[in-house]
């Protein structure tokens, strides 16, 4: 390899490196501070935006699983219970033709 090689991953290593102690510092600020209440809801709100944006343009047979296995995840808070009905729903739908 050479110079300009090396060099390129050297720079990549400390943006990278850069990045995530920017993240740490930034928070932590947040959790001194009054929006210190966003960081619990967060997780939550990344996995729906996810699910929804996946969501978004396809066919009735998969909301209908998206909707068997939220049905599943309100009842049972039980994510692995979730991700197997999800699956079994939509594998039946698609076998049925929906």
């Amino acid at each position: 390899m050479t110079f300009p090689f090396w060099m390129l991953i050297l720079v990549l290593a400390i943006a990278a490196f850069s990045i995530r102690v920017l993240g740490l510092f930034a928070g932590d600020a947040i959790k001194s501070s009054r929006f210190s209440w966003m960081l619990d809801d967060m997780p939550g709100l990344i996995v729906v935006s996810l699910v929804a944006s996946s969501l978004a343009d396809q066919s009735i047979g998969t909301w209908i699983a998206a909707a068997a296995a939220l049905a599943v995840a309100y009842v049972t808070n039980h994510v692995i219970w979730t991700m197997c009905v999800g699956v079994a729903a939509y594998g039946g739908l698609v076998w049925a033709g929906l």
